[in-house]
């Protein structure tokens, strides 16, 4: 069994329990963790607040120095470490090597050039001299849909801003984490700046968000879990940022370029196994458009082949574990249930081994049924007609949501026109790409605070006047 980080070592962990850690493409035990105790969060964050001064005080440009030393040697090692969270979590390899390894080092590398840019001189406001402060101890605590990704987008800014940080990563897909705390060890990081105690969220993570000596809390995960994080952080009054669900819509207009927007979106909705909270999962459409927009959407997807995911023919891996499975099947059973008609995939257990759902399209969709309004975190696609670019509006916005979305137009004017009209963090307009310099959050139960960028380094900096 492995061991957590802590002050700067490996340590076993006080309860003595572990965690198997399941190939998802194979049902086979790969590995175990530690299942970490709230004993083990009050070490991690003992060595965190004791680090913390020292950390703070050391010259941005040596922080800096680190996370770039750290994001050369994550690109040094990025074919291992891809092909650890394709075991981990069964992403097919490329993917597992370009989005889930390749571009956290570019984000590391980001966030280090921000770290070399920090003014600690401050700035002037009349009488006053406005000063930004590290946070101080954070914890980030992550998901398993984006193993690495995730973690970084949390540990880079708060080290960047001279936070120092507990980690506790998911227990479904712990790996990758394992990983980057052996590069950050490995490029010198001071003792307590970086600790991480893997377990489950109920231990382990509510432990940290209630910890008296925890700063801020850094989340991703369901809607549900983030509303039990800030109920635990507000008996501390700490800081609490939330990266949470979603249920975007790719809405296509009626003069788009429906060869481009219908392949765009169907790929968006199954990336990853349809395992990503920004997913585009919802297509509205023109009704004067939708069966030929069905037509193509149903072709897109019989070319997402099943398998494992070092296996070159593959473009869909399998989902994390079997528990996640189970619920992906339950939406597409209740999908059924509500009306909607399945047009493609739909099977719970396509192959013989793994936690594998074919590529799913629903047609028939009304706004209101739970397959448009709940995040269903699998490869399903549900593609809702409307009459008027009002009433796609409405649909778009008719959700809890509001993490992402796309909008398909004749013109790129059109297109932002209706972009500003959608109440969500980030539109794609007319195929835009995934920009990780920028600002990356919600509107309403997708969460707040921003992460990536230099609005994402802000959510770990106090602020402080001087008067003089």
């Amino acid at each position: 069994m492995r061991h957590l980080y802590v002050h700067g070592g490996w340590v076993a962990s006080s309860s003595g329990e572990a965690v198997d850690v399941v190939d998802p493409a194979t049902e086979e035990v790969v590995d175990r963790v530690p299942a970490g105790s709230a004993a083990d969060v009050d070490r991690a964050v003992a060595a965190a607040r004791a680090a913390f001064p020292a950390w703070a005080a050391t010259p941005a440009a040596e922080r800096g120095a680190l996370l770039m030393a750290a994001a050369a040697l994550l690109k040094e090692q990025a074919e291992q470490v891809a092909r650890t969270i394709a075991v981990d979590m069964g992403a097919p390899y490329g993917l597992a090597l370009k989005v889930h390894t390749l571009m956290p080092a570019g984000v590391l590398a980001d966030h280090a050039r921000m770290a070399e840019e920090l003014d600690d001189a401050g700035e002037r406001a009349g009488r006053s001299l406005i000063l930004r402060e590290p946070v101080g101890v954070v914890a980030a605590v992550t998901p398993w849909n984006y193993p690495l990704h995730q973690v970084v987008c949390k540990v880079a800014p708060a080290l960047a801003a001279g936070c120092t940080v507990v980690l506790k990563p998911s227990e479904v897909a712990p790996l990758a984490a394992y990983a980057l705390a052996e590069i950050l060890h490995e490029v010198g990081l001071p003792p307590g700046v970086f600790n991480m105690v893997s377990g489950y969220g109920p231990v382990v993570g509510e432990a940290l968000a209630a910890h008296p000596d925890v700063d801020m809390v850094s989340f991703t995960g369901s809607t549900r879990a983030g509303r039990r994080v800030s109920a635990l952080a507000s008996h501390t009054i700490k800081r609490v940022t939330l990266e949470l669900g979603g249920k975007s819509a790719s809405v296509v207009l009626p003069e788009a370029d429906l060869d481009v927007a219908v392949k765009a979106g169907v790929a968006n909705a199954f990336v990853n196994s349809g395992q990503t909270c920004s997913a585009w999962s919802r297509m509205l459409v023109h009704r004067d458009q939708y069966d030929d927009v069905v037509g193509r959407a149903v072709a897109a997807a019989s070319g997402y082949t099943l398998g494992g995911p070092f296996d070159e023919a593959t473009r869909l891996g399998p989902l994390v574990s079997a528990a996640q499975r189970d619920r992906v099947v339950r939406y597409v059973n209740r999908g059924q249930e509500e009306g909607a008609r399945l047009v493609a995939g739909g099977g719970d257990r396509p192959l013989e081994r793994g936690y594998f759902v074919e590529a799913t399209v629903f047609a028939g969709v009304d706004p209101g049924m739970a397959i448009e309004q709940e995040e269903i975190f699998g490869p399903v696609l549900a593609i809702i007609p409307y009459t008027s670019v009002d009433q796609a509006v409405e649909i778009a916005n008719g959700t809890p949501y509001g993490l992402a979305g796309a909008v398909w137009a004749g013109t790129e004017e059109e297109a932002v026109a209706v972009a500003r009209r959608l109440r969500t963090g980030q539109v794609a307009v007319n195929g835009g790409r995934f920009n990780p310099s920028a600002p990356f959050g919600g509107y309403k139960q997708s969460g707040n605070g921003r992460e990536l960028g230099r609005f994402g380094l802000q959510e770990y900096l106090e602020i402080k006047s001087l008067q003089f």
